[in-house]
């Protein structure tokens, strides 16, 4: 793996949530869940060796975190007294295979479901001189109940020397945490268990698990409202990108242009003259005020800047895009900018190589405060002056015109549940697939307004 790209990947502590992005990503960089739980798995066992134990005793729930310790179970077998407890419950897949072949170990196995089980099996807790707790983990969330509980009264009330892993299950006291690939924020030791660093560094369909889901209950203006502000010179661009943006999960938009376009899902504000002119400041700041986020460029042309100057200043989330990326820059109180290589180079007063290897820092250094780029081009770079992430998706027909406003409609719409950063990597990601669905369909005829049939079920498919 390219140094650069190693030196791109995060080194802060990661959510859970991210953490199963990354994993999801893996999978599909061709790393199995299996093989990502067989090297966890023996990765405890060796963690449990070092402390010279000589009876163990591994606790299992229901969950991947449990399928860990099946394997670390396993592994420990050939070295060690060792016996297993294991939450009741239905398994599949990497669980059961796991589960299955802990089976033809020789190991005491016990499977408890509820209070008077664990008790009965008190004596176990008591002569162990290491627990290797695999509960919960990044599984855990809200109160613990029966019979997990009991299990972790137990294991507190041991002498035993506690190992969790992952993350220690809520409530027990462990002793040391040997986490998996990154820390979750409280480790003693990380383990490297074969996830690929471009899992992390490169987005992928597990980047699609971090969008916030609408609730069962959600009324209409959940997904949020859009306000697209473009058109003049070229008429099509914010319609196609607002048209975006509804695909991409907002519930309402509005495209304020001087040309209206027959497009009946899109509320159309009428705005006079052939471009957008000073007479319409303040309908246009009222209209930005009120939306969730603003898209300001698709369209635009070169006259309008002073105009949309304030309304990008109004505007409480704002993705900046096309002719609109000039200086002086028009920011929102957030503000997620979609140049190319050409509008980066006006707008930041850089000048990207086309390589990703030095593009990134380049990127990465002009971010502006409470702000997000998204540089497009054949790999993606994203960067809110922090974090970097590459997006390779795509394919050479999209180079129409057109499929850059579509991105500001997804990352738009995106950015009305999700912060600037993921939002413009979501949106990279699902564009470029969207873009590849397409062209299998049409190949280089492709339009921009294929991309439309594809973008909800990239972003929402199962």
């Amino acid at each position: 793996m390219p140094s650069w790209i190693t030196a791109q990947a995060e080194e802060e502590p990661i959510s859970i949530l991210r953490m199963q992005a990354i994993e999801k990503n893996a999978e599909a960089l061709g790393v199995s869940t299996r093989q990502m739980m067989e090297n966890a798995g023996r990765a405890l066992s060796e963690q449990v060796l070092e402390q010279l134990p000589q009876k163990v005793l591994i606790l299992c729930g229901r969950g991947n975190n449990g399928g860990d310790g099946f394997v670390a179970a396993r592994h420990l077998a050939r070295h060690t007294d060792c016996s297993c407890i294991y939450v009741s419950g239905e398994r599949k897949g990497d669980l059961e295979t796991n589960l299955r072949a802990l089976h033809s170990c020789g190991i005491p196995l016990h499977e408890v479901s509820c209070k008077e089980d664990v008790y009965a099996l008190s004596h176990l807790f008591a002569s162990a001189d290491l627990i290797l707790d695999c509960l919960l983990g990044t599984g855990a969330g809200g109160s613990l109940r029966e019979p997990i509980t009991s299990c972790v009264a137990l294991a507190n009330d041991s002498p035993a020397y506690i190992l969790s892993a992952d993350l220690p299950t809520p409530g027990i006291s462990a002793d040391a945490i040997l986490t998996f690939h990154r820390s979750k924020g409280i480790h003693t030791a990380i383990a490297d268990i074969g996830i690929p660093i471009e899992a992390e560094c490169f987005t992928g369909p597990g980047d699609l698990l971090t969008i916030p889901k609408k609730p069962e209950n959600a009324h209409k203006g959940y997904g949020g409202k859009v306000l697209v502000v473009g058109g003049g010179p070229y008429q099509g661009a914010p319609y196609l990108a607002g048209l975006a943006a509804l695909r991409a999960g907002a519930d309402i938009v509005f495209v304020a242009s001087p040309n209206a376009l027959d497009c009946p899902d899109l509320i159309h504000i009428p705005l006079s003259g052939r471009i957008i002119g000073e007479e319409e400041s303040s309908k246009l700041i009222r209209a930005a005020r009120e939306a969730d986020v603003v898209v300001i460029g698709p369209g635009l042309g070169a006259d309008s800047h002073d105009v949309i100057l304030r309304v990008a200043a109004a505007a409480e989330r704002a993705v900046i895009d096309a002719d609109a990326l000039r200086l002086p820059l028009p920011k929102g109180g957030e503000t997620i900018y979609t140049p190319h290589a050409g509008e980066f180079a006006r707008a930041f007063e850089g000048e990207p190589a086309g390589d990703p290897k030095k593009d990134a820092a380049v990127v990465r250094d002009a971010c502006p405060e409470s702000a997000s780029i998204l540089l497009k081009g054949e790999t993606d770079i994203i960067s809110d002056g922090r974090r970097i992430r590459f997006n390779r998706t795509g394919v050479p027909a999209m180079t129409v015109g057109g499929t850059g406003d579509i991105l500001a409609g997804v990352a738009a719409a995106l950015f009305c549940r999700m912060p600037a950063f993921e939002a413009a990597a979501v949106a990279a990601y699902a564009t470029g697939r969207a873009g590849e669905e397409a062209a299998q369909s049409v190949g280089d005829g492709l339009i921009a307004s294929d991309l439309l049939l594809f973008i909800a079920q990239i972003l929402y498919g199962d």
